[in-house]
């Protein structure tokens, strides 16, 4: 049945609610959920960029141009952009739904539950509720995908279980239109666990991801991400995490790819002596646009927050930064540390940085900084002395210039990962201008 809605709608969200039609053989709550979802949207439309917290990312061609979702190709093959040489399971989603033979999921240790939002639907209902929940936080996009989320993963481990290796999943889009996809990690106290995702496609499409994360008292969660979507591609991805006493969270994100790609973290320490570190990287050439937005609330006392953002543009680029941290009346003894670095090639590539503190507690330690410059002509000329071409001496500063917030992985393979698609990423780069 097609939505109709009984208010006036933003005429960037008409189309999106004239192409929405709900499914008949999901439960009412998941049908209410939708709608609710749907409504939302249809009054908020799209974000201006009028709005602080969008005022970097060009949308319009969403607005222009709508995107929908499609039906994924009916065998697509193997992703090769993945390290499941080193996993013991992987889930693996086409154009935003689960595809079975390219995933692996058996013989999942005791107290672990992982699988697809849609297999939950049937087998775990609690936790796919969980992960459909919150329609009403973050932005309009948010309300959109509630509505039109068609799959995503659930990572469900109980107290006391310790995965060693990774768990990987992969976002891949191929036959272009949107993909939404709904996502839920709750990690019980004192277990441990390295996620992995690898978001990356071709053509034109749009994919917006909304995940979140639950960290239980003593629990440990490392999530990586590389974003290389195509050329052509929006990617909007929203993270909300809380973590519980002594909790930690290592999250980092490397973006190398996509038209128009925005990544949002935001953090709650509701935990006493929770610890968060957030580090990221992205490089971005010709017109694309890339935008890391975070917000650590430190709710409690003795929380430690850690963030390092590095960024490079080149050519008509734009990157952007915007981070806050918050520090609540009584949540006192936080140490919160933030600083953005970036690199400027060439005279038409823009980056932006607007890092932030709010403190409301007086026994802290909190501190932020900002730089933006141009590769060390110093350094620059060291390596043209010793033979090495211009472009290569280049690449040599901004591989080592990036590379720092990706040597604090612990996990060795997956930063050899990382450092292998960035290296691939600057072997490509053609624009250093």
């Amino acid at each position: 049945m097609s939505a109709v809605v009984n208010f006036p709608v933003k005429p960037e969200a008409r189309p999106y609610i004239e192409a929405f039609t709900a499914p008949s053989d999901e439960p009412d709550w998941l049908a209410r959920s939708r709608r609710h979802g749907l409504d939302r949207f249809a009054k908020l439309g799209f974000p201006s960029r009028r709005s602080e917290d969008w005022r970097y990312l060009d949308l319009r061609a969403l607005e222009e141009h709508p995107l929908f979702p499609v039906e994924p190709p009916e065998k697509p093959e193997q992703p090769g952009v993945t390290i499941v040489d080193i996993n013991d399971f992987i889930l693996v989603l086409v154009d935003g739904r689960w595809v079975p033979h390219l995933s692996w999921l058996r013989d999942l240790p005791e107290g672990v539950w992982f699988g697809s939002l849609r297999t939950a639907m049937t087998e775990r209902p609690d936790l796919a509720r969980a992960a459909l929940a919150g329609a009403d936080d973050g932005s309009s996009f948010d309300a959109l995908n509630a509505a039109f989320a068609s799959d995503g993963f659930i990572l469900d481990i109980a107290p006391d279980v310790e995965l060693f290796a990774p768990i990987e999943i992969v976002h891949l889009s191929l036959a272009g239109g949107a993909a939404h996809t709904r996502n839920l990690i709750s990690i019980g106290a004192r277990s441990r666990v390295i996620v992995a995702e690898n978001f990356f496609g071709t053509g034109r499409y749009w994919r917006n991801d909304v995940a979140a994360w639950r960290i239980g008292e003593g629990a440990a969660l490392t999530r990586v991400a590389v974003i290389e979507e195509d050329a052509e591609a929006t990617h909007l991805d929203r993270v909300s995490a809380t973590l519980g006493d002594a909790s930690r969270l290592d999250g980092f994100v490397l973006m190398l790819g996509g038209g128009t790609v925005r990544h949002e973290a935001s953090v709650t320490l509701a935990g006493a002596d929770a610890q968060c570190r957030i580090n990221g990287a992205f490089i971005v050439a010709g017109g694309e646009e890339a935008n890391i937005v975070t917000a650590i609330d430190h709710a409690t006392t003795g929380g430690t927050t850690s963030e390092l953002i590095k960024g490079v543009a080149a050519g008509r680029a734009h990157g952007a930064f915007q981070g806050k941290i918050i520090v609540r009346e009584g949540a006192q003894r936080t140490d919160a540390r933030q600083t953005s670095r970036n690199l400027i090639l060439g005279r038409r590539a823009v980056i932006d940085t607007k890092p932030e503190l709010e403190i409301l507690a007086d026994d802290v330690k909190c501190a932020h900084g900002a730089s933006v410059g141009e590769l060390d002509e110093a350094a620059l000329f060291y390596l043209r002395a010793r033979g090495i071409p211009l472009e290569e001496a280049r690449r040599i500063l901004v591989e080592g210039f990036l590379a720092e917030p990706i040597e604090n992985i612990a996990h060795v393979a997956v930063r050899q990962h990382l450092l292998r698609r960035l290296s691939l990423k600057l072997g490509r780069l053609e624009d250093w201008s």
